[in-house]
């Protein structure tokens, strides 16, 4: 059994952490698929409040092996404001709300909403556009959890391993605060109004 890392209370596992770091991962979909399963059924995850699962973006093999391993209670959209981004993440809701797949929709989240130097803290730069995210969630009837700003700590805690979040004082750390209270609060009414989402079943007619 693989034994997850656990860091600030929170277990996690990686591809990242079974490859060499400077090796490209060259797999098809068949490989990542298994590796995915692997990482679910074959890890001592133990009692959790939470599993979530960061996918890339678009709707691969990954999505589909993930819809068909387990019942994936609900889906959050993460994107940026502009336009480009905001066409990949329509498709993202329209696979999570297909009839096939049925898994709801929690809502979006807008990452990189604008910039703010840390010796301007009140001060908004939006580098990326204004509130794409927020209008998108408008537009496809979906709440919008959380705008995530662009602050250098991000960049540096990151690569230092600790997580602005880890810093409640910081504007960064309200705002993933504020994310996460409103995505449990989502799913709490998500659980409250709808059935458990049940596991894709593979039709061969």
């Amino acid at each position: 059994m693989i034994v997850p890392v656990e860091k600030f209370g929170v277990k996690f596992l990686s591809i990242g952490f079974f490859v060499n770091p400077e090796n490209a991962l060259v797999w098809r979909g068949p490989m990542a698929s298994n590796a995915l399963k692997q990482l679910i059924g074959d890890a001592l995850w133990g009692e959790l409040d939470y599993l979530l699962f960061d996918l890339p973006p678009g709707t691969s093999d990954i999505h589909l092996t993930l819809v068909q391993t387990v019942p994936v209670t609900a889906a959050v959209i993460v994107t940026t404001p502009q336009e480009v981004a905001l066409a990949d993440v329509t498709k993202g809701v329209n696979m999570f709300q297909s009839k096939s797949i049925d898994v709801p929709v929690l809502g979006l989240v807008e990452n990189m909403s604008w910039f703010t130097p840390a010796e301007l803290p009140k001060n908004k730069y939006y580098i990326f556009g204004k509130e794409g995210g927020k209008k998108l969630a408008d537009k496809m009837g979906l709440k919008l959890l959380g705008q995530i700003p662009v602050v250098q700590s991000i960049c540096e805690g990151g690569d230092a391993g600790v997580p602005v979040a880890a810093f409640p004082e910081t504007v960064t750390g309200q705002a993933f605060a504020r994310l996460a209270d409103e995505v449990a609060l989502q799913l709490q009414i998500r659980n409250n109004e709808m059935a458990p989402t049940q596991k894709v079943k593979i039709s061969r007619k």
